[in-house]
């Protein structure tokens, strides 16, 4: 029996995915499943036909070439080591890795995907050769898991920590949007996707300073989700698809932002006058005018630190919708609308927030 190879994908990879660059992303793709609940003798023969579906130069290889043993079982995936003996004598391993039935809800497998292929040109984990429908195939790595007790053991505490820099380090890029309509992948192209990261750190690290309660937030309070019986005077928030838990600056100034309408008439946005007195009766419903001065001025600065964090999240959902929807409507202006209106508050409010948190002692200088 010859000497036992790693099996990295050096061969001509004929079928494999491209980037569209020249590029190869270097792995095939098969329709092929496999029935995770199936005893491993009952499933070999399922996973040496997904082999040479995705491997053609295995195709015409005699099963008995083929070995399957179970790597390991985790909690959300079911690794195998499959072995091929070729005919040149040399024997070739590959980790076929099952996904765990319903983890499709928990973890996004193109996500997945992308990060994998950037990681591995980084030198991190195995190398992606084959995709199907319910999993991958990747080189095989000849190493052993480590143990709990392991991870404290000086040498090797101190090369986790390193390695994990270099992870952190690792610039993987947002999925990028393709439009068939040519006019519209011209404008999309147009967008600096690197400004807007920048963008969204900054207001991430300025929000994440002003402590605002993390609430089940309706995150999409504008007029039409709110209704009013006058007759009984009772007010009714509707529609709540976007609910979920998110910070309380958030929800209330992007409530704010919705009393521009759907004209998106920003010169409506409610004045400071107007906001108070929502926040006196946020704050003490029952007595509004005992809210303090303090308590006001740092729910104005939340709110509308937050606020300019909904104009990014609207302007990107935009981007995803001007893609996907079928409703007819330019969201690829819309996002340009509230990119515009989140840069011409920017100063402003990024400057109040700044100031405030510096009175506070908060540790943040004013820009």
């Amino acid at each position: 029996m010859g000497a036992e190879k790693i099996y990295n994908g050096s061969v001509d990879l004929e079928g494999a995915v491209g980037d569209g660059e020249g590029n190869p992303e270097s792995y095939r793709l098969s329709t092929l499943s496999v029935d995770l609940s199936l005893p491993l003798p009952a499933m070999t023969p399922h996973i040496i036909e997904l082999c040479k579906d995705l491997f053609k130069e295995w195709s015409e290889l005699d099963n008995s070439r083929f070995s399957v043993e179970t790597v390991s079982g985790g909690i959300t995936n079911l690794l195998l080591k499959v072995t091929v003996k070729e005919e040149s004598g040399s024997c070739v391993s590959v980790t076929v890795r099952l996904y765990g039935p319903n983890t499709d809800y928990v973890i996004n497998r193109d996500r997945e995907l992308q990060a994998i292929k950037y990681l591995s040109a980084a030198g991190f984990g195995a190398e992606l050769l084959g995709v199907f429908k319910n999993g991958m195939v990747q080189s095989f790595i000849h190493a052993r898991t480590l143990e709990p007790s392991d991870m404290r053991k000086p040498k090797l505490a101190a090369e986790i920590a390193k390695q994990l820099n270099k992870f952190h380090k690792v610039y993987i890029p947002a999925s990028a949007l393709q439009f068939d309509d040519t006019g519209k992948q011209s404008i999309y192209d147009t967008i600096s996707f690197k400004e807007i990261h920048n963008e969204v750190l900054e207001i991430k690290e300025l929000t994440s300073l002003l402590n605002s309660p993390v609430v089940f937030a309706h995150n999409d309070l504008l007029a039409g989700n709110i209704m009013l019986n006058e007759e009984e005077e009772r007010l009714y928030l509707i529609d709540f698809e976007y609910g979920s838990y998110s910070y309380r600056g958030f929800d209330i100034g992007n409530h704010f932002n919705e009393y521009a309408g759907y004209d998106c008439d920003y010169s409506c946005y409610p004045s400071k006058e107007e906001q108070y007195h929502f926040f006196r009766h946020y704050l003490q419903p029952e007595k509004p005018d005992e809210v303090s001065h303090k308590d006001l001025e740092a729910l104005y600065v939340e709110s509308n630190t937050f606020m300019l964090a909904s104009h990014l999240y609207w302007a990107l959902w935009a981007l995803i919708q001007a893609r996907m929807s079928p409703i007819d409507f330019d969201y690829l202006a819309y996002f340009f609308l509230r990119y515009k209106e989140y840069k011409k508050q920017k100063e402003k409010y990024c400057s109040l927030a700044r100031s405030f948190l510096s009175r506070s002692g908060l540790g943040c200088e004013p820009a």
